[in-house]
């Protein structure tokens, strides 16, 4: 067997107590959990330099960035893609405003909404955040895994993905 992780120590614990358990799936999602919380950090600690932009922050930006121009959202639309709450969308738009990096308006076919749009300023920021976040990303597989394996794995994921939501 390759190298044995602290995931394949709970597994041979949970086998000890209950053999009558199947734990690969603990041993796979495990894994994917502990990945995520690992590359989070990574990818934080890229994004820092840059206006001192969290994970959280840099979403926002790039997802107006990924709408193409004029980059320009609704916070509910921002809200849906990101999966957060209104109040965490508000604190976030909040500081990225205060920081230059994007704009609110009104919308002008809502009377009741807002627009909001990524400013030049954001934009130049997320472009380049978004390279640093690869990198930390691009580093991890390289160290493990072939550019094969790297394109099987990320199938592999979107299969069970595709199930799971």
């Amino acid at each position: 067997m390759e190298n044995r992780d602290a995931v394949d120590a709970i597994t041979d614990q949970w086998a000890r107590v209950r053999p009558d358990l199947d734990t690969l799936p603990m041993a796979v999602f495990g894994r994917i959990y502990r990945l995520a919380n690992a590359m989070r950090s990574k990818v934080d600690k890229a994004y820092a330099p840059y206006g001192g932009m969290s994970l959280g922050e840099f979403d926002v930006l790039a997802t107006l960035r990924r709408s193409g121009e004029p980059y320009t959202l609704s916070p509910r639309e921002l809200t849906a893609t990101l999966m957060i709450t209104t109040g965490g969308m508000t604190g976030r738009l909040d500081k990225l405003e205060r920081a230059g990096l994007l704009t609110r308006s009104p919308d002008p076919h809502d009377r009741r909404g807002l627009r909001v749009t990524l400013s030049e300023e954001g934009r130049e920021l997320v472009d380049q955040a978004v390279g640093a976040g690869l990198g930390q990303q691009r580093a991890a597989l390289e160290a493990a895994l072939t550019q094969e394996e790297a394109e099987q794995l990320a199938d592999l994921l979107r299969r069970l993905l595709a199930t799971s939501v």
